[in-house]
């Protein structure tokens, strides 16, 4: 096998590929030979024609035959060899293939070099977390006004599933510290990432934004049609949806490629959970200073 790189850009790549010999000559044998067990060919019972019979009548359909099953497995097996790490599925072109030799184009995208370094260590400032009194009113004179009650009382407590009021206010208080306590740490993971990304220069590939973009526009379509949003309204808004989640989009992809980045060099899986478990690892990592 031969292969030549070319760079196009920072994460693009050209590579050019050729094979010859009994790769492809043993491929085309391989077609042939299951072809010819169905082949119809007049004169002659199926898997009895002739090899170049079947040449002239089917000799068209193995070539796409064999083009179609080698090109994907010559694709990977040069990219092995290369050692590159593709992010995207790969454009074929100028496909040229003959008995004993096969070349192809593939241009695809690659993983940029990411020079993630000071990630440990990093100051990350908490608050404590205080529910106030007037947070509880506020939330029980919700439940009252939607509950159509008079007052907050007892009555209202047993209506909701509580025995009186003080436990519904507990409750209600347990459920405020929760939700300050998520939005607290959702604002020091980002406070954290942001940290890391500041100082990080590098391409964003255009296939992964693109991708992601198209997940974002595809649940922001799904969440106005829950709202009642007529389809062909939704369908008129999707070119401004795009534009305006492109930003979201690109700043995600950038957070997970340095995310993956910290996973390879602290031998990390990449697998589904890896951004949870590289976060939960900065955080253990993190130099913590508590505030108000």
């Amino acid at each position: 096998m031969k292969t030549e790189i070319k760079k196009i850009d920072a994460t693009k790549r050209e590579m050019n590929v050729e094979v010859s010999g009994d790769i492809v000559k043993n491929k085309f044998e391989d077609v042939f030979t299951r072809i010819s067990k169905s082949a119809k060919v007049a004169g002659f019972r199926p898997g009895h024609a002739p090899r170049d019979i079947l040449e002239k009548h089917y000799g068209s359909r193995a070539h796409e035959q064999v083009i179609k099953e080698l090109v994907p497995d010559i694709y990977h097996e040069a990219i092995q060899k290369e050692g590159l790490d593709v992010i995207d599925y790969p454009e074929i072109s100028e496909v040229k293939l003959e008995r004993e030799r096969l070349v192809f184009k593939a241009t695809f995208e690659i993983s940029p070099e990411i020079a993630v370094e000071d990630y440990k260590g990093i100051k990350v400032s908490s608050k404590e977390i205080r529910v106030e009194a007037d947070e509880i009113k506020r939330t029980l004179d919700s439940l009252k006004e939607s509950s159509n009650r008079d007052a907050a009382d007892d009555s209202l407590a047993k209506s909701l599933g509580y025995p009186n009021l003080a436990e519904l206010e507990k409750a209600l208080e347990k459920q405020i510290f929760l939700q300050k306590d998520n939005e607290e740490r959702r604002r020091i993971e980002n406070s954290l990432i942001e940290e890391i990304l500041k100082d990080l220069n590098f391409k964003t590939p255009e296939s992964m934004v693109s991708r992601h973009l198209k997940d974002l526009v595809r649940q922001s379509k799904v969440n106005l049609a829950m709202k009642g949003v007529p389809r062909e309204k939704i369908d008129e808004q999707e070119d401004t949806l795009s534009k305006e989640l492109r930003p979201a989009a690109e700043k995600q992809v950038r957070v997970y490629l340095v995310l993956a980045a910290i996973a390879k060099k602290e031998n990390m899986p990449l697998d589904d959970h890896m951004s949870r478990r590289v976060v939960e690892f900065l955080l253990r990592e993190a130099d913590w200073e508590v505030g108000d």
